[in-house]
């Protein structure tokens, strides 16, 4: 497989986002975007995923967190479909479960080239600290939209809403890792009998 790395920013009049990332990594990250609860989500998709991820973003975040996380999302989309091309010899297909205490999230993804999000997750509250919980589907759906993936989340148990989230984001990490694969029996085919994702 080729060098599966990306480079790629937006700038609107809301948000301006940078984000570079290295598939094949090993789980190195930096950040700079003024959301903190944010931040340690998008650590655990770069550890458990060993992506390497610097996102530096910047916001209208006087209004609120909205625009800032989902744009992010957007852009991180971008560059995974940027990065992965073709798709060729990859195993398309990932899955996790990941507990954290009581919590328990699952979340399967395939990089389909069709944009569909099933999102079933129930935050006992409203916020983490100042992260409103709505803005984690905010997030995935614009990853969804611009990635180009099918992606299911499921939040299977939990009571404390930090942890649903870490459980959600770990498992996103570990089931992208498992989907971006290079799969040595495929031979460099593309994993589709369309022959194009």
């Amino acid at each position: 497989m080729s060098n599966r790395t990306a480079t790629v920013s937006r700038d609107t009049l809301e948000t301006q986002i940078s984000i570079t990332l290295n598939i094949d990594g090993t789980g190195q990250s930096s950040f700079s975007t003024g959301v903190p609860f944010l931040e340690h989500m998008l650590e655990q998709i770069s550890r458990h995923g060993l992506i390497d991820l610097d996102v530096q973003a910047k916001g209208d975040l006087h209004i609120d967190a909205h625009h800032l996380v989902e744009d992010i999302g957007i852009v991180l989309g971008q560059a995974f479909k940027q990065a992965l091309g073709d798709k060729r010899g990859m195993t398309r297909y990932g899955h996790a479960f990941v507990p954290l205490d009581e919590a328990l999230s699952r979340v399967v993804i395939d990089f389909s080239g069709r944009p569909q999000i099933e999102y079933r997750v129930d935050f006992p509250r409203a916020s983490i600290g100042e992260f409103e919980t709505d803005l984690v589907h905010e997030f995935f759906q614009g990853f969804c939209n611009h990635a180009l993936v099918t992606l299911h989340i499921d939040n299977l148990h939990g009571d404390n809403s930090h942890h649903i989230a870490e459980t959600v984001f770990k498992a996103f990490g570990r089931a992208v890792r498992m989907a971006v694969e290079p799969d040595a029996r495929m031979g460099g085919a593309i994993p589709s009998t369309k022959g194009s994702l």
